[in-house]
């Protein structure tokens, strides 16, 4: 069975993701952001799967769980679930760039560039990603910081990502999903949507197990469906700006 990695997988939707592949069989690595999350999550799972541990929101954070899971073996599949929301408060990491941008655009980025392998990668987007981003801003340097705003640029520019590699890399699935709005810490209770669904289309992509679905590559997908993204996401001019910034910021080509 499959080999596949999840992303911030202690709770929400990487958890109900990476719990659904487990049930199936597969041989998944779960990841925490600190050690006592690990912990917990290692009490909830048992001895059934790997368990890597590290804060993704910095390049040297990123590059550490990339060697943790290279070390467990090359995955068959990532899912790039980790993500943060919009919030009205700029933070920034160590390395001086804004957290939103470094865990929801830069760490997909590292992570794809310092894992060998995988033929299905997952990214996850969302319904805000239909805006126009300033390519000359990403970090917020000029602008005013609006947290709203930088979500959903993050998420453009990640599901720009997904096409761009899509693109570089024939032979690799890639596409990006959005889970719609579900009731997780991010989403907030009131959500609408069904969170067990929200992860449906993720382990399916991951695993290949849908017919429908295990074929496609450098789409945009919801509820196990393919959906028109925000066209700006389709430009390689575009993709290339995402990836040459991440390059700069990181060192790494992908």
């Amino acid at each position: 069975m499959p080999r596949i990695f999840v992303t911030g997988s202690t709770t929400g939707l990487g958890l109900i993701a990476a719990r659904t592949l487990l049930a199936e069989g597969h041989d998944v690595i779960f990841h925490a952001r600190n050690a006592p999350r690990a912990d917990t999550l290692k009490q909830s799972i048992g001895d059934g799967a790997s368990i890597v541990t590290g804060d993704i929101s910095t390049v040297s954070g990123a590059l550490d769980v990339a060697d943790q899971v290279n070390t467990l073996g090359a995955p068959d599949a990532v899912i790039h679930n980790a993500g943060l929301g919009a919030d009205t408060r700029l933070t920034m990491t160590s390395d001086g760039i804004p957290d939103l941008f470094g865990v929801n655009v830069l760490a997909p980025y590292i992570l794809t560039a310092s894992i060998p392998g995988p033929k299905r990668l997952v990214y996850i987007s969302s319904d805000m990603h239909f805006v126009t981003p300033d390519l000359d801003d990403m970090l917020w340097r000029r602008r005013s910081w609006s947290g709203y705003a930088a979500y959903s640029e993050s998420k453009f520019l990640v599901t720009a990502l997904a096409f761009a590699v899509a693109r570089l890399r024939p032979n690799t699935r890639s596409n990006a999903v959005d889970p719609g709005w579900v009731p997780t810490r991010m989403g907030g209770q009131s959500a609408p949507d069904d969170l067990a669904q929200g992860a449906t289309t993720q382990a399916a992509l991951a695993s290949g197990s849908s017919r429908a679905l295990q074929n496609l590559s450098g789409e945009f997908l919801y509820h196990m469906g393919v959906r028109a993204p925000q066209r700006g996401t389709r430009e390689t001019e575009v993709q290339d700006r995402v990836l040459e910034r991440c390059q700069a910021l990181s060192g790494l080509h992908l």
